[in-house]
């Protein structure tokens, strides 16, 4: 898969360093496969939330952190959307973000 915005990931674990090894390990294996539906994701990441509109919530750092991705599968492309604390994320809508 192709990931957009990246600087996103990087913005964050510099601020929240216990986050980075996570999110460089989610980085890796993303770029390494290609995903053509959510089951795809189900089966890697059981705890992944799928969310209307092609959303993703991954679970980062033992569930310390959550990201949320777009994914286009037709073209293999995913967006970040955001990447934050539970608090952070409590105060999103995860569906229109």
């Amino acid at each position: 898969m192709r990931i957009i915005a990246v600087k996103t990931l990087r913005e964050f674990w510099e601020s929240h360093a216990d986050a980075e090894q996570p999110l460089k390990a989610w980085y890796k294996e993303a770029t390494d496969v290609r995903w053509l539906e959510p089951n795809d994701i189900k089966l890697r990441y059981p705890s992944a939330d799928i969310l209307p509109g092609n959303r993703i919530v991954f679970n980062i750092k033992g569930n310390a952190y959550r990201l949320i991705v777009k994914i286009h599968y037709n073209t293999g492309i995913v967006f970040i959307r955001f990447v934050g604390t539970h608090a952070e994320y409590d105060k999103i809508n995860a569906e229109t973000i």
